[in-house]
């Protein structure tokens, strides 16, 4: 069985989820939609960009931090909403927070995540984000509003690319069920997990889970009650009422054309993270970094960028920073790190991403953050 120690990159951290997590709990991390064919190129992308280094540059002292929604963050990078950790490891979102927040850098709790948001907020003071989807229940929306300005979030995030779920046929082929089922087989090639989810057993959607015991269901029907509240009616009008009631820091999450940019701009969204929701929704869209140029261009200076999705690299921040983004979101490998080994791999994860980042900096010749530019980078010739 692979070792934490002898992990080295994201896909060595992938590889040792793998053989720790049942196959249907791998599987969800891991795969996408229909064929797969954005997933794959979100990470492809990044190698059609090459680096022009400049050498003989003052390089002594690397600094990797940025501003970001007002808050100053060590790193470029921060963890993005991932719903249901709890599937993966006993430690849940909890184990995550505490992570992004020894390295300085922000955590984004999912309307869908197993910890309440109340209880992220007194687990760590480091800066965090909640994500929003608009529902049919518009005084759920408000509520978390509310919720989350009472808990001191730092920013709100809308996902706008889910108007129904992704057709994720590795699910169908794994036969996932939520909340996960141990059974005799899991309990014999996966034993570690299994007595884990025997003596932990929380698994509740912890942010909705009042609003479905109303009406008596049990944590089983929650999708089913998420998948009738998703609103198909979703307009820009209404975001913009979301955006005032908040008041403070609000990105919107799943933009991939200059269109939805400056519409997204128009009703007072402060940032963008460019995102096709890591190819787990419609396939055959354009990779994240592909989309950085053409919004970078039609948006003001003081709206900040964002890129989710395909990072697996040091190397691919600075790529994506050098082409005009501000930060960049980071999904799978932080769960492919807890899926591992818990709080410990998530730690591993952010540690070879910071390592990564600061190494190729230095190789490209920069000093700061704030001296990328295009300069650095060029797109291959195919």
């Amino acid at each position: 069985m692979e070792k934490l120690s002898n992990c080295y990159n994201i896909e060595d951290i992938r590889r040792m989820a793998k053989s720790r997590l049942p196959e249907s709990i791998f599987h969800y991390i891991d795969g996408g939609s229909d064929d797969e064919v954005t997933l794959i190129r979100n990470t492809a992308a990044f190698h059609d960009y090459e680096f022009q280094p400049r050498f003989l540059r003052q390089i002594d002292q690397i600094d990797t931090s940025i501003n970001l929604f007002g808050k100053n963050l060590k790193v470029p990078f921060f963890l993005a909403p991932t719903g249901m950790s709890r599937m993966f490891h006993h430690g849940k979102e909890n184990a995550v927070a505490r992570s992004a927040a020894k390295l300085g850098t922000i955590y984004s709790l999912s309307t869908l995540g197993t910890t309440s948001l109340e209880e992220i907020s007194e687990e760590t003071k480091g800066p965090k984000m909640f994500q929003l989807y608009i529902l049919k229940d518009s005084q759920l929306t408000s509520e978390f509003v509310n919720r989350c300005k009472a808990a001191n979030y730092d920013a709100l995030c809308l996902t706008v690319d889910v108007p129904v779920a992704g057709n994720r046929e590795r699910d169908k082929v794994t036969r996932l069920r939520i909340p996960p089922r141990w059974t005799l087989k899991t309990l014999i090639t996966h034993p570690q997990w299994s007595f884990n989810f025997l003596l932990y057993p929380d698994f509740r959607y912890e942010n909705v889970i009042h609003r479905v015991d109303e009406f008596g269901k049990e944590v089983m029907n929650v999708m089913d009650y998420l998948d009738t509240q998703l609103d198909r009616t979703l307009s820009w009008d209404y975001v913009a009422q979301i955006v005032e009631q908040w008041g403070g820091p609000f990105v919107i999450k799943g933009i991939l054309t200059p269109e939805d940019a400056i519409m997204a701009q128009e009703i007072g969204a402060s940032a963008i993270m460019i995102s096709n929701h890591g190819g787990r929704q419609m396939d055959g869209v354009a990779a994240p970094i592909d989309c950085i140029s053409p919004i970078r261009e039609v948006l003001d200076d003081d709206m900040e960028l964002i890129v989710d999705g395909g990072v697996r690299r040091g190397s691919h921040i600075i790529k994506a920073l050098s082409l005009g983004a501000n930060a960049v979101s980071i999904g799978r490998p932080y769960l492919y790190g807890l899926g591992a080994a818990g709080e410990k791999g998530v730690d591993l994860v952010l540690k070879i991403l910071k390592d990564e980042l600061e190494r190729n900096m230095a190789l490209a010749g920069v000093q700061r953050i704030s001296d990328l530019s295009e300069d650095y980078i060029k797109k291959r010739c195919t």
